[in-house]
């Protein structure tokens, strides 16, 4: 079996050689070559044709954010797990990387020099090998279903009065979070709540730059915060985020679910319990199943339940998981979910 060639660009000297060493112990990923900066990634990507790429942000003469849009530019699509510190700035610049197509990320523990990077090594191989696998099923379309074309399964839909919306995502959910939240209008009269899996420390950025960018406010949910119409609650990294008939997000640090906290099933199952029949609800792309119990309560609640067409997915996991419920009433591609929640939202109105 071919192992999944990477390249790995780091200024770091010391980086480079930790990120290798970590890397080349597994037996189905081989380091094919390093890279300084993001132009000499460029020069060397039509030698070692690699199948991921490991990114920096920081660095001199061509930095994460500059890579990036120069990959864009030239139609070079080939997944992308940026390092990330957890300084402010650097979560910022990540969400830049994830808005500009970045596969996904991952925190240095300790900064630029992480000489404890040993720490996340799980975590980078199984986003190598999961940014890998998706690489191969998006080349080879023989194998892939896009519900859209032939089993929508657009239950009638009753004009329910609509009292909440909520969201959940994984990988690739940056960005096609910021896709529906933009698009959102001002005065869509009700809360929406978000459950993005996201490490502690970027959900503020990911937050900020919602809201600098959206007609509605963005906020990271607080413990104990009253939750308002016209206000998008983002649950913050290593907190379950509910809400509850005290009309309060109550955030808690229970254990994981799906190897995850924040968890989408945690809010989406305490808001069935709030807001009963008048809610509706997205699964949008990401790996695992999260989100399919609750979107299931949800639906034998009397809610509307959404997820993400399989063809706009980075990775098609929790919208499958969920769509196979049975419980689901609308499979849009990504771009036309904002239209529908409004259009849902509007309905119960009249």
């Amino acid at each position: 079996m071919s192992k999944i060639k990477v390249l790995i660009v780091d200024d770091s000297a010391l980086m480079r050689r930790v990120i290798s060493d970590m890397l080349s112990e597994e037996n189905d990923i081989e380091v094919i070559g390093t890279a300084r900066n993001g132009d000499e990634l460029l020069k060397k990507i039509d030698l070692h044709k690699p199948d991921i790429i490991t990114l920096d942000i920081e660095m001199p003469v061509m930095d994460g954010i500059m890579t990036l849009k120069e990959m864009k530019r030239q139609n070079i699509n080939i997944p992308t797990i940026v390092l990330s510190s957890v300084s402010q700035k650097g979560t910022a610049l990540t969400m830049e990387c994830l808005h500009l197509g970045a596969f996904d990320f991952l925190p240095k523990p300790s900064g630029a020099i992480s000489l404890d990077l040993a720490k996340v090594k799980d975590d980078l191989v199984q986003k190598v090998r999961t940014a890998f696998g998706k690489k191969i099923y998006k080349n080879n379309e023989t194998t892939r279903v896009t519900m859209s074309n032939n089993s929508v399964k657009r239950n009638k839909i009753a004009n329910n009065r609509i009292d909440a919306v909520v969201i959940g995502a994984s990988t690739g959910g940056p960005k096609a979070l910021y896709n529906v939240i933009t698009k959102l209008p001002g005065n869509l009269g009700v809360p929406v709540f978000v459950v993005q899996h996201m490490p502690v420390g970027f959900t503020k950025a990911f937050a900020d730059r919602l809201n600098s960018n959206s007609n509605m406010t963005v906020l990271e949910a607080t413990d104990g915060q009253v939750y308002e119409r016209n206000v998008v609650y983002v649950a913050p990294g290593g907190y379950h985020m509910e809400v509850a008939n005290d009309k309060k997000i109550h955030l808690n640090t229970e254990p994981s679910i799906w190897g995850v906290r924040p968890a989408v099933d945690k809010l989406f199952i305490s808001a069935s319990k709030v807001f009963g029949q008048n809610i509706v609800s997205a699964v949008l792309t990401g790996m695992g199943r999260d989100g399919a119990n609750g979107t299931e309560i949800i639906k034998n609640g009397g809610g509307i339940t959404i997820s993400e067409d399989e063809s706009t997915c980075v990775i098609y996991g929790m919208p499958k998981a969920t769509y196979e419920t049975g419980k689901v009433d609308i499979v849009l591609p990504i771009d036309k979910i904002a239209d529908e929640i409004v259009k849902i939202v509007e309905n119960g109105r009249r």
